[in-house]
């Protein structure tokens, strides 16, 4: 079972600040034993956090060499950052995009290869894939703005598929709960996640144990999801 920090990378903590390394040792074992996640699952939510926080040196580092420990490749971590980029913003996960591709060199490991998306995919005229987004939840957003209905639009497009090197649904659910965790989102989208997660084969109790293992990245942040997600109960 991995845990999200590695021992090198709390000799270099301690290597700064042997009090603090302790602290961040005990809280990574602590919560990285929660049972109902997988490993993988774990590594996600982890760079996930990472990318919304914009930690994105020693800490990723830690997280992406605990993963490849687990069997978690880079091209799984590449995934993630194209899945969760339209919710945590490009900038954000462009800058985690060229770190991993920084490690994969110091590292060794050959940068993979990816299949470009069709075109009906990023197209948004006439050539442009339907948008697989849910009509009730594209009313609403027109209801905003029917240009932010169409950029939705793009971005659902663009993530269809559950094919080899996608995120699964229940992975999804839970990096883009994460996300709300993060930025404290915890209305609308939080619910809607929570939902697909659910829909993905999570049970309520792996929804909670998430955001037992997203405590570390903000015991404040994960306090206030607790009290959104107990009154979806």
């Amino acid at each position: 079972m991995t845990t999200t920090a590695t021992p090198a990378s709390l000799d270099r903590l301690a290597a700064l600040d042997p009090v603090f390394a302790q602290l961040v040792g005990a809280s990574a074992r602590f919560l990285g034993a929660v049972p109902e996640l997988t490993d993988r699952e774990k590594t996600f939510l982890s760079v996930t956090a990472d990318v919304c926080q914009g930690s994105l040196g020693l800490v990723l580092t830690a997280h992406v060499r605990a993963g490849l420990k687990a069997g978690v490749s880079t091209s799984d971590v590449r995934e993630l950052l194209r899945f969760v980029s339209y919710d945590c913003g490009y900038h954000a996960a462009s800058a985690a995009i060229e770190r991993i591709a920084q490690l994969e060199t110091e590292l060794g490991i050959s940068r993979p290869d990816a299949e470009l998306l069709p075109g009906e995919l990023v197209s948004t005229g006439p050539d442009a894939a339907p948008a697989p987004l849910p009509e009730p939840t594209r009313a609403r957003l027109a209801e905003l703005d029917p240009h932010f209905a169409e950029y939705f639009d793009l971005q659902s497009r663009m993530r269809t598929g559950h094919g080899p090197g996608t995120l699964t649904e229940r992975e999804r659910g839970l990096v883009s709960m994460s996300v709300d965790v993060h930025y404290q989102t915890l209305r609308d989208t939080f619910r809607i996640h929570v939902g697909r997660a659910r829909r993905g084969g999570a049970t309520p109790e792996d929804v909670r144990a998430a955001l037992r293992f997203l405590a570390q990245f903000g015991v404040t942040r994960a306090w206030h999801a607790w009290e959104a997600l107990n009154e979806m109960d």
